[in-house]
Parts: structure tokens; C-alpha cells; sequence
């Protein structure tokens, strides 16, 4: 059994009762804002856990008010970065979410707050979804004159359907936490005081199975939840580099700087 807390990264912390491990996303002061090396560092705990016996069930949640606003906007690839390299930075955030589908532990997302565009990739990259009444869910990316990257489109069509994925992804409907919990996007609702207390009360039941079978049983069904999605998302991030190029992606910028409605062309 562990108890001990492990502080080998700056953007996040990994820390051990008994059999469940909270992971925690520590950029508060960004609202968890998921910069290249805070991804990075995502990336590397979810996969140290292949190395963890101990550990059932796996806790991801975000210190602070809110889950993840996303990708950080201001972490930009250095002026003149060749295309190949800049492609292979894109990927990061798409490695992180990969890692965390990847853990072999039932994960659990302790959501309050925002869960905006890269954020709710991480949150819908969990087996479950532990909510509190403040928790809210917004793809801001199709504003910005951008697709939505990460491999992270299947997994919020698998939990509702083509029809409201298109309205969160495509319309940028921004959903409060009671929709998300009619929809399916959160298994659990509870205050903010209560959250993490709930979601350690879910962990305790996965907990309690048998390990084994049940992360064969989660393996299996995020194959077959996933097989079309993983056979052709490998896409996303060049659509993104297309897209980014456009004359409307400029000029959504333009008007999400001036808080206004913009104007597109299609070119």
C-alpha cells in the first residue's frame, strides 16, 4: 500500500491511498491551461502508472476552481520552426490524451469548473466523470477557426451521439453541468464541497474488483467504443496545420480579440 506523495514534476502531482492514485493538474493560476510541457508531464505520469502494481483506479482532476481551459494560447512554437517540426509539436496534446486512454486503471475525472476544448479532451478521456454543479464543458476551437484535435472528437460522439457532438464541437454550445449529466458526459453530480469525497467513494468501488478483470473488461470496451475513431483521427492535427493557415482562422482571431461577431468567406 502507498502513501506517499510524489512531487517529480512542476505542472502536475501524483499521490497514493491505498489503491487509487490522484493525479492532479497544477497550473491553477492558468486555470490548468495545458502548455506544451504540462502536457508533456501528462503524458509521462499516465504512463508511469504501467509500472504501479499497487494503484486500481486513478483519479484525474485540476487544482484550482476550474478542471482545464484547454490548450494554452500562449504557448506558441518558436518564430521560424520548420513544418515538420511544428506537425510533431501539434501531437503532444494527442500523446497526452493517448496516455490517459492508455492507463490500464479504471480513471475517473473530479471535474468542477471549466473543462474548455483541451480540457474536456482530458475529461472525456476517462472511464468516468465525477461532476460537481459548477462543472461545464465548452469546445471553443470551431470560434477560433479551427477543428477540434487531440483524437478527441470519438470520445464525445461515444458519449452523445452525432447530433450533440456536433452542438458542443461545431456549434460551441457551451453545456452546464446538469446537461452534461442528462447527457451522459458526467456519471456523477455532487457539490464542489463533496467532490473529491464522491469521487474517491466511485474509486473505492472499482477498487474493490478484481483488478485484473477489470481492466481487460475496460481495455475491450474502449476497443470496440473506439476502433473507427482510432483507424482515422491520426488526421486531426494536419487539418488543424490546414486550417490554421486560412484567411477565416485570421479572421476569427480578429474577432475574438474584439469580442465581436466575425465575418467569413470560406477561403
Amino acid at each position: 500500500m502507498k502513501n506517499d506523495a510524489i512531487a517529480n514534476y512542476q505542472y502536475v502531482t501524483l499521490s497514493h491511498e491505498g489503491y487509487i492514485t490522484t493525479l492532479t493538474m497544477q497550473r491553477p493560476e492558468r486555470a490548468n491551461a495545458l502548455s506544451h510541457a504540462h502536457l508533456a508531464e501528462l503524458e509521462h505520469a499516465a504512463l508511469s502508472l504501467r509500472d504501479d502494481p499497487d494503484t486500481r483506479v486513478v483519479i484525474l482532476t485540476g487544482a484550482g476552481k476550474h478542471f482545464s481551459s484547454g490548450a494554452d494560447l500562449q504557448d506558441t512554437p518558436a518564430a521560424g520552426m520548420p513544418l515538420v517540426q511544428r506537425r510533431r509539436r501539434a501531437r503532444m496534446g494527442e500523446r497526452a490524451i493517448e496516455a490517459i486512454l492508455g492507463i490500464d486503471q479504471i480513471t475517473i475525472a473530479a471535474w468542477r469548473g471549466a473543462a474548455m476544448g483541451g480540457g474536456a479532451c482530458v475529461a472525456t478521456a476517462c472511464d468516468f466523470r465525477v461532476g460537481s454543479h459548477s462543472a461545464f464543458m465548452e469546445y471553443p476551437e470551431v470560434d477560433l477557426g479551427i477543428n477540434l484535435m487531440w483524437k478527441s472528437l470519438p470520445l464525445i460522439v461515444s458519449l452523445v451521439g452525432p447530433a450533440r457532438a456536433k452542438r458542443l464541437v461545431a456549434g460551441a454550445e457551451r453545456a452546464d453541468a446538469q446537461t452534461l449529466y442528462e447527457w451522459g458526459v458526467l456519471d456523477h453530480l455532487t457539490d464542489d464541497q463533496n467532490l473529491m469525497a464522491k469521487a474517491m467513494e466511485v474509486a473505492a468501488l472499482y477498487a474493490s474488483k478484481p483488478p485484473i478483470a477489470a481492466q481487460m473488461i475496460k481495455q475491450s470496451t474502449n476497443q470496440l467504443a473506439y476502433a473507427l475513431g482510432n483507424s482515422i483521427m491520426h488526421m486531426d492535427v494536419d487539418q488543424n496545420l490546414f486550417a490554421a493557415t486560412s484567411e477565416d482562422r485570421g479572421a476569427a482571431i480578429t474577432a475574438k480579440l474584439n469580442k465581436e461577431t466575425g465575418s467569413f468567406t470560406g477561403n
